[in-house]
């Protein structure tokens, strides 16, 4: 059971990193004049990463809760499987918005 509560919790700490990854990010550069917005880009790898973390904690939770008499920490599992899945939807909306400003820029150099 050791194992399950220490996979549910971990998949919860890797869903909120994931979550925060991208706001702090985004936060960052505000404060610092050398970073312009588009540096936040650098944490969308980060963000997907610890999503897919999450996401792989809460599997290994879940199916050791499966495996013994005990269970727990089930609700924690869901809860870092559902931050993980967001945290992933975060870094798929960056990546598409990062995308579609670099289209932009490129035909808008163009002309």
């Amino acid at each position: 059971m050791r194992s399950s509560g220490s996979a549910a919790w971990g998949s919860l700490v890797a869903g909120l990193a994931s979550v925060a990854a991208l706001p702090i990010a985004i936060f960052a550069t505000r404060f610092n004049d050398s970073y312009d917005l588009l540096h936040a880009g650098f944490a969308i790898p980060v963000a997907a990463g610890l999503g897919v973390a999450a996401l792989a904690l809460a599997r290994r939770a879940r199916r050791s809760s499966a495996a013994s008499l005990a269970g727990g920490g089930g609700g924690v599992a869901v809860a870092g499987r559902v931050l993980g899945i967001i945290g992933l939807c975060m870094a798929t909306s960056a990546l598409v918005a990062l995308g579609v400003y670099g289209l932009l820029e490129y035909v808008g150099s163009r002309d």
